[in-house]
């Protein structure tokens, strides 16, 4: 059905109305597994498409993982002996890549959490009878509880960029986030009680300290890249990468290369634009790749990049490369097929969603080449570029550097010099700042310098006054009692970057399962995060050389001709041309509106400029989250079939197993 939600999972208390919630649970597509609670009653419900989950007990200790490969029972082993609390299972959890969701009993107590990346969220709620239940799904969790729609949390979505803490606002009252870094700890009932405490948070991931060299940084961060992308693909006979012909996705087609697939399909889409270079480069890559030049592959065999050399380079002769690249009158303009995102209900609306007909042809191409795991290299920008605001940190440290650094960026971007002074040594707190992030003044100029705990916001034209109030409430709220990730703004920015982008590639993931190919951005791998925040900043970022890091990560992996690129290409005019060629849509959408029955927006103002797709307004202010918050609410209205007790997921309450596995 569409909107059906199509992988989840689910932990519910060790009691009779948890066991009972379980009967409730939404359907999903294919079958599933359950892993009880020592006594017999479900404890995890997992319904994954794509991920796999692995697990073992030991008596009353019990562990789980949700991720892309299976471990085997001597790793899980490793993991859980010896590990007497949360804290001494996080210490051995590190030698994994980062990529999992980890649910684990340990000394009376569950453990929950995803990703410090937020690729993988946690999601809690009270339920009337059960207590709290779990999710990395917080629809499923306010189907249970039967939540309403929190209209505060879908004002907010209807800006570009919602920053830390907002992001965590759920669009569902009742449901909750746990924040990225943290995780949720459940104590059980106390001997002979039936209450049980309500959950607590617990931070388990704090950032490396900035220290390694550049190449130091970049031995590490091969070793991630490397093992992230061994972890999702290694292994597999036929798989695809997206080759833009950028840097990142550059670096992961050989990267997956070297796992030694039989059959790699790379998959570009051309340009309309005459003189973008995109094309050009993955030709490049595709003719260096054919050739072998100058790739020895796997820096991230265990032993390091030259031990992996020899390995890696007799896997890649054996791989069969086939280069498609998609005509530019295939691709659609944004904003098309709009009705289309009623396939798949996202976590939140994301504004992403204009654009989900263009990634649907690409995931669509790259499944009919028998690929059976896709990957992208979303994230590559966030974590490489290096955003202006790193240079308040670094002005703290090396104040000399940092000015030198920020006359070259200053050149670049046309920054003013006193304005660009005053941002440099203004201490506004990041409480102080986030109260001051929308505005209803217009958006800041370009030239305008970006060196605070973020970037500041205009409100829509478009937007009600009771949407302008909802949102300014919910700002000056978060600044009450806000914290912000990272004392240094410039590694607060970062992160909250890093974050940002791997919710918005949720909606990749999904329409990944709509179609049936797993698609995977190993860029989100909690190890590559942290490879790139412990190398020094004055040598991570320069405005003189194009994300040197992971230049130096790639060099022996990718060839140096590729690594010289300096160029990045941009689709904004597809978004432009898109209002016009699929203006008639945009007009449906806003008439009979969602979001204007909830008194959030004007329509009579949305439909004006369906009618002048080229008015200042869209130049100036974008529709995208707008549209993206009109569409997700359609399918939200709609993602649930009647309900039906799914009575096959129940455990019979004498069933024993400690390692049960029911196959739904």
């Amino acid at each position: 059905m569409p909107g059906q939600l199509r992988d989840y999972f689910v932990v519910l208390p060790d009691s009779v109305a948890g066991a009972a919630v379980a009967g409730r649970l939404p359907p999903g597509a294919g079958g599933g597994t359950v892993v009880a609670h020592a006594s017999g009653r479900p404890w995890i419900l997992a319904r994954p498409l794509v991920r796999r989950v692995s697990h073992l007990r030991r008596g009353d200790d019990a562990l789980v993982l949700i991720g892309p490969d299976q471990m085997p029972e001597a790793v899980l082993s490793g993991l859980l002996e010896g590990a007497r609390d949360r804290a001494g299972l996080e210490r051995r959890l590190a030698r994994l890549p980062g990529l999992h969701h980890v649910i684990a009993q340990l000394s009376g107590e569950t453990w929950i959490r995803g990703t410090a990346s937020g690729l993988r969220r946690i999601y809690h709620a009270r339920h009337p009878e059960a207590g709290t239940i779990a999710s990395d799904r917080p629809a499923v969790l306010a189907r249970l509880i039967g939540a309403p729609l929190d209209d505060g949390a879908l004002a907010l979505r209807m800006l570009d960029f919602l920053p830390h803490p907002l992001s965590r606002r759920v669009v569902w009252r009742g449901v909750h986030e746990t924040g990225a870094g943290y995780g949720l700890a459940l104590p059980v009932a106390a001997p002979g009680t039936a209450a049980v405490p309500g959950p607590t948070e617990h931070r388990w991931w704090e950032p490396p300290p900035a220290e390694l060299s550049l190449a130091e940084g970049a031995r590490a961060l091969g070793d991630a890249v490397a093992a992230s992308v061994r972890a999702h693909v290694g292994g597999l006979d036929r798989i695809s990468c997206e080759l833009s012909g950028g840097m990142d996705s550059t670096a992961l087609t050989f990267a997956a290369r070297a796992t030694g697939p039989a059959e790699l399909a790379l998959l570009t889409v051309a340009a309309r634009d005459r003189y973008s270079e995109d094309e050009t480069w993955a030709r490049r890559a595709v003719e260096a790749a054919r050739g072998g030049d100058g790739a020895r592959g796997g820096a991230a065999q265990h032993g390091g990049a030259q031990r992996g050399g020899e390995a890696a380079r007799s896997g890649a002769a054996a791989t069969g490369l086939d280069h498609h690249i998609v005509p530019a009158d295939d691709a659609p303009y944004f904003y098309a097929d709009l009705a289309a995102t009623a396939d798949e209900l996202n976590d939140e609306p994301l504004p992403v969603a204009p654009g989900r007909a263009r990634a649907h042809l690409l995931l669509s191409r790259a499944h009919a080449t028998g690929s059976r795991y896709h990957l992208t290299g979303y994230g590559g920008d966030e974590l490489f570029l290096g955003l202006p605001h790193a240079y308040q940190d670094l002005f703290h440290g090396n104040p000399l550097t940092a000015w030198n650094h920020l006359g070259g960026l200053r050149h670049q971007l046309g920054w003013p010099l006193l304005p660009t002074l005053k941002a440099l040594l203004n201490r506004s707190t990041f409480p102080r700042w986030l109260a001051g992030a929308i505005t209803a003044e217009p958006q800041p100029v370009t030239r305008t310098p970006l060196l605070s705990w973020g970037v500041r916001q205009s409100l829509r034209p478009w937007f009600t006054d009771h949407a302008n109030a909802l949102i300014t409430e919910e700002f000056r709220a978060a600044a009450e009692h806000a914290e912000p990730i990272d004392p240094w703004r410039g590694r607060h920015v970062d992160i909250d970057a890093v974050r940002m982008g791997a919710r918005h590639f949720q909606a990749m993931e999904d329409i990944g399962m709509t179609i049936g190919l797993p698609v995977a951005a190993p860029f989100y791998d909690d190890r590559v995060l942290e490879a790139t925040l412990a190398v020094r900043l004055a040598e991570r970022i320069s405005p003189w050389r194009y994300k040197p890091l992971l230049v130096e990560a790639m060099r022996g992996v990718v060839p140096d001709a590729l690594l010289a690129r300096t160029t990045k290409d941009h689709m904004s005019s597809d978004e432009h041309q898109g209002l016009r060629q699929h203006a008639a849509e945009l007009a449906d959408l806003w008439t009979g509106s969602r979001l204007a029955e909830r008194g959030l927006v004007d329509s009579r103002h949305l439909l004006r400029l369906a009618a002048e797709p080229f008015s200042p307004v869209l130049v100036e202010h974008s529709i995208s989250s707008t549209v993206a918050g009109e569409t997700w609410l359609r399918t939200a209205e709609n993602a649930w079939p009647s309900p039906t007790p799914t009575q096959s997921l129940l455990l019979p309450p004498h069933h024993t197993s400690t390692t049960s596995e029911a196959t739904l």
